[in-house]
């Protein structure tokens, strides 16, 4: 009997295994990892490593730089937020309704993708401008959008839409709409069922799709150059920032800078994963 189980326990240990071959492709999976992310994020802080954790914090506390940062932060949050919502909406319209031309409109989502970033930038600063289309109308109500941040904002609403869109589609094509039915039938409103049946099966990908555009966002310069003014202290962007310091030669001083964007970055995408996962677990009780 013994014999017995101590040749049966070796097989069953080895059914455990997760895929046949994990440690090879963990192994790869680790060293391309490393090579194409780790080793380039980590050169960033050994190169700032230079100036020293006094000469990084006087860069990281000038106005200047402080000033490029909040407007890259502050418009990145606001545009992913927008997106979230209306990204939302349109992925929703996408979905659940037939219309002529659905299939072209939801086509042109993904346009912002293969569109060169520049030529957006210029083709929104051509419409918001003074003189543009859009802009020749807003300006005399007192809404200037071009070299403003809102202008950015409105760039990083372009390039993040689809990121939101193409995670909250398949969600909303999968999910059951049998509990749609079941609560209209129990007498709850649409808003109640979009709020509490709707909502909570779609937070997950939404915070997904905030993230994705978020971090799109952050490191936007492209479409935001050209339409932001890029004044210092005023519609000046990180990345811009980040250029001007390495024409100057000032590597260091650049990969200061990139550091803080990296340290925010992952903090903020750190904050959304959490609570990700809070409400993926919540759902599951």
């Amino acid at each position: 009997m013994s014999t017995n189980a101590n040749v049966v326990l070796p097989r069953a240990r080895r059914q455990r295994r997760v895929l046949p071959g994990f440690g090879l492709g963990m192994g790869i999976t680790l060293f391309w990892l490393g090579l194409i992310v780790l080793i380039p994020l980590a050169g960033v802080f050994l190169k700032a490593a230079g100036l020293g954790i006094g000469g990084i914090w006087q860069i990281w506390t000038e106005p200047r730089v402080l000033a490029a940062l909040r407007l890259s932060f502050g418009t990145a949050f606001a545009a992913a937020a927008f997106n979230t919502v209306m990204g939302t909406w349109v992925a929703w319209v996408f979905v659940r309704y037939r219309f002529p031309g659905r299939r072209v409109f939801d086509a042109m989502i993904d346009l912002p993708f293969a569109l060169p970033t520049a030529v957006a930038g210029i083709a929104l600063t051509a419409l918001y401008g003074g003189q543009g289309w859009i802009g020749w109308w807003l300006e005399p109500l007192g809404l200037k959008i071009a070299y403003t941040p809102l202008g950015i904002v409105v760039a990083l609403v372009f390039v993040g839409l689809p990121f939101v869109v193409r995670i909250v589609q398949p969600v909303l094509a999968e999910a059951e709409r049998e509990l749609e039915e079941a609560s209209a039938t129990l007498g709850a409103s649409r808003l109640q069922t979009i709020v509490r049946v709707v909502v909570p099966t779609l937070w997950p990908a939404m915070l997904t799709g905030f993230a994705l555009a978020f971090a799109r966002g952050v490191g936007e310069y492209g479409s935001v150059i050209f339409i932001a003014g890029n004044l210092p202290n005023v519609t000046e962007i990180a990345p811009l920032l980040i250029t001007i310091r390495l024409e100057e030669f000032d590597y260091a001083g650049a990969t200061a800078i990139a550091g803080a964007m990296l340290l925010l970055s992952f903090a903020v995408l750190l904050l959304v994963n959490s609570l990700q996962a809070w409400l993926q677990r919540r759902g599951a009780r």
